[in-house]
């Protein structure tokens, strides 16, 4: 016994393994009193062309623009006119408009999937404000509010959801996983964080060749903790890469919450000291405040200082996915308690303080984007919808590899197709040859 006991570290204590557990399970009441946030307006600015260090106090504190009274305040405020402040809110409630129409679809059998972006709609949309057109984004699957305010046709969007003959991806791509070259916005992946070390080799490509273009790239908190998340910090900082890298801390990856990528050590943020970038926290309900804070680390990455890691600290007001049922593993208080509101409802009340809004503009533009977003999606429908063999045609799958179609894969498209006659005789393929 005594030589066992030697064995095991003799009067040292044993070691202990630590596994995270979040504050609130269901049922249980929220207080979100622990977590600290600053008044709007206390930050300083410093120049884009700083040093990266000068930047690392604002790692774990949080840019805020507008205050408890719905003004703009502080260092931060973009100052943005108010026709820019109103496309905007606009952009941003014709998002929540399309994810709720798309969230009914599914549910009525039309598609398959769905992942809706409610309360972090001013993140891709504040974003895209502040990028050029033609910059490169890398997004996820919650940053729809890039394509929408560049003015991607909702038609198309509801296509590519549908998976009908009008998808442009050919029915290749899950639901919501768009992409489009011409509006800058790259393929979503469903494989976690492979979009950043993407985005960075594209920014260093760019940078090689002379151009003026950046990229932007998206993960949420849980993607952090993949290693492309540190591969792509890695060649940004040693490579000077000219890119925004976006951490959406939306304190939820499915089920699992923050705590398991690192919340619970320091910010997502903080990472960026690590690796010795600009790194800057932001509140990510805060139209102007996201706006900012993008607008400075695009400004910094086109004049050549570099990388920045931006954390947008919000909320997930939803479930995951239309196959996630967040009640299963946190408090429905959650969402009434979150300190820092709504997104739309905050722009909204700022445009109303400033004179250039009220609430009846904002109940007739929300009418509007409603009847706006259905036209869409009748439009596509026509398209087909989920399980209604109106499809790209069957020859499809084996093209768009190969500039010609090699001789083989000929014949394994004939064969596949002359096998699904026999077994469906009814079959029918419209516009196939």
């Amino acid at each position: 016994m005594a030589e066992n006991t030697a064995r095991k570290g003799g009067n040292l204590p044993p070691l202990e393994l630590y596994v995270p557990e979040p504050r609130y399970r269901p049922g249980d009441l929220v207080d979100y009193s622990h977590l600290p946030v600053p008044p709007a307006g206390q930050l300083s600015r410093p120049d884009e062309n700083c040093p990266a260090s000068d930047t690392w106090p604002m790692t774990t504190d949080m840019i805020r623009v507008l205050d408890e009274e719905d003004q703009a305040v502080g260092p931060w405020n973009p100052g943005l006119d108010p026709e820019t402040l109103r496309r905007m809110l606009r952009n941003m409630a014709l998002t929540r408009a399309f994810d709720d129409r798309m969230y009914r679809g599914q549910r009525q059998g039309k598609t398959s999937f769905y992942m809706k972006c409610t309360g972090e709609e001013a993140i891709s949309v504040a974003h895209a404000q502040a990028l050029a057109q033609d910059d490169m984004v890398f997004p996820t699957y919650r940053q729809q509010g890039v394509l929408i305010s560049r003015g991607y046709p909702l038609v198309e969007m509801v296509n590519q959801i549908y998976s009908n003959r009008g998808d442009a991806l050919k029915g290749r791509q899950l639901p919501i996983m768009y992409s489009s070259r011409d509006y800058g916005f790259f393929t979503i992946s469903g494989n976690l964080a492979t979009q950043f070390p993407q985005a960075v080799g594209w920014a260093m490509a760019s940078a090689i060749k002379g151009d003026t273009r950046i990229a932007s790239a998206f993960v949420g908190e849980g993607s952090s903790a993949e290693g492309d998340f540190h591969a792509a910090m890695t060649f940004a900082a040693v490579y000077n890469a000219p890119v925004v890298l976006n951490v959406v801390n939306n304190q939820w990856a499915i089920s699992s919450f923050s705590g398991f990528a690192g919340a619970e050590r320091t910010t997502f943020a903080a990472r960026a000291v690590g690796y010795g970038i600009a790194g800057l926290r932001v509140d990510g309900n805060d139209a102007l405040a996201v706006y900012a804070a993008s607008q400075w680390a695009v400004d910094r990455a086109r004049a050549n200082q570099g990388p920045t890691l931006i954390e947008h600290f919000t909320y997930r007001a939803e479930g995951h996915s239309t196959s996630d049922d967040p009640s299963a593993y946190r408090s429905a208080q959650e969402r009434e308690e979150w300190p820092l509101g709504d997104p739309i409802m905050r722009l909204k009340k700022h445009l109303i303080a400033l004179g250039e809004w009220s609430e009846e503009q904002q109940d007739a533009m929300d009418r509007e984007l409603v009847e706006h977003v259905k036209a869409a999606t009748k439009e596509a429908e026509k398209n087909g919808v989920l399980g209604h063999g109106l499809h790209h045609p069957f020859h499809t799958m084996f093209e768009d590899v190969f500039e010609e179609l090699p001789w083989h894969l000929e014949e394994q498209a004939a064969q596949a197709i002359r096998e699904r006659q026999i077994k469906w005789p009814e079959w029918k393929e419209e516009g196939d040859v």
